[in-house]
């Protein structure tokens, strides 16, 4: 039988590369593998499909034997679903400053929430039960929106990574005061691999209780899941999926994605590549007069700060996004994807930019 005739047709060049973001990136071999074995005939919709539940199994084996995952369409519904469903009405949940749920999320966790964003600025992108305690108080006060829960980043939006140790510790004091413990793991795998430990050792072993597992900057089409790690923590995880929009009604193709990637080791392999991408990129960087390295690169981002008009016109040439750009602070992404000649090409295009 002829396959069927189609129009579409590409419209890139998939030769061009840039450190804009792992979002840039697309979709692992593997996983695209996975989604043509899942297509082909009738599965029950709305997450009653075999690899859904062939996912919980996976899940278990990577978060201990009460994770239960609820697989949604992206990070933004993740983080989300998952911090409504450990707050009241009134509740307020304590982040870093430059967490993604307070600066990239358009609003979000406020608007579609109805949550209050406690932040705290932070030198690192990470918070300690110090820092946690300039905004945990005034549980009894009417006037002031109740913290119940601290979101932490883990690798954090500045590239830097806890240690289970740090994230021991912030469980420990977030529970001592009645609070629960929110991960933001968009990018978990490349933290995993730079710690080089299971994503068990610094969640459910030191105390996390809901978790964002992030699937799309890892090599995935679309798709993420949100991971009770603490069933006492949440209620009626199903009715708020529904209720936040983030229920598909294929779920099959979403959690065959995420088996994909968790079932043996592809998460790893792609984590790696990654971070192992970010440190060449910072090699070269390094060995160039006049850009400054800004935070430790520990997972698969490097942040730098060279002259304003130099990444103008380096932008003209790969793609990459300011940071800060009235410091001109900039923000360079690998993915599962890079070469290395696509980080020898740009380091060599940095050199001759800033000699201009």
């Amino acid at each position: 039988m002829n396959p069927p005739k189609t129009d579409a047709r590409r419209h890139h060049d998939p030769q061009v590369r840039g450190f804009a973001s792992d979002n840039y990136a697309g979709a692992h071999p593997e996983v695209l593998a996975a989604l043509a074995l899942a297509n082909g005939g009738h599965q029950v919709a709305y997450g009653e499909d075999e690899y859904t539940e062939n996912l919980q199994r996976i899940v278990r084996s990577h978060f201990g034997g009460t994770a239960e995952a609820f697989p949604v369409f992206n990070g933004t519904g993740a983080n989300v679903v998952a911090l409504q469903a450990v707050t009241d009405r009134w509740g307020a949940v304590i982040c870093a400053e430059s967490a993604h749920i307070n600066v990239d999320e358009g609003g979000a966790p406020e608007r579609m929430g109805g949550l209050k964003l406690l932040t705290v600025p932070t030198p690192d992108g990470k918070l300690t039960p110090e820092l946690i305690d300039r905004q945990a108080y005034g549980w009894d006060d009417e006037h002031r929106a109740m913290p119940q829960v601290v979101s932490i980043t883990q690798s954090t939006e500045l590239g830097t990574l806890y240690t289970p140790d740090e994230i021991r510790a912030i469980c420990e004091h977030a529970h001592a005061h009645g609070m629960k413990v929110h991960l933001d793991g968009s990018r978990i795998a490349n933290a995993a691999a730079s710690l080089d430990v299971p994503m068990r050792t610094f969640t459910n072993a030191v105390g996390v209780d809901i978790l964002s597992l992030g699937g799309t900057k890892n090599g995935a089409v679309f798709g993420e899941a949100v991971v009770v790690i603490n069933q006492d923590a949440v209620s009626h995880m199903k009715h708020l999926r529904k209720l936040s929009m983030q229920l598909a009604s294929k779920m099959r193709f979403v959690s065959v994605q995420l088996e994909a990637l968790l079932a043996r080791d592809l998460w790893l392999r792609n984590a790696r590549h990654a971070n192992e991408m970010a440190q060449r990129l910072a090699e070269g960087v390094r060995a160039v007069d006049g850009v400054e390295i800004l935070h430790p690169v520990q997972a698969n981002g490097v942040f730098a700060r060279l002259p304003h008009d130099v990444s103008l016109r380096l932008q003209k040439r790969f793609r990459f996004y300011f940071w800060d750009e009235a410091a001109g602070d900039v923000r360079w992404m690998c993915a599962f994807d890079t070469t290395e000649e696509d980080v020898d090409a740009f380091v060599a295009a940095l050199k001759e930019e800033m000699a201009r």
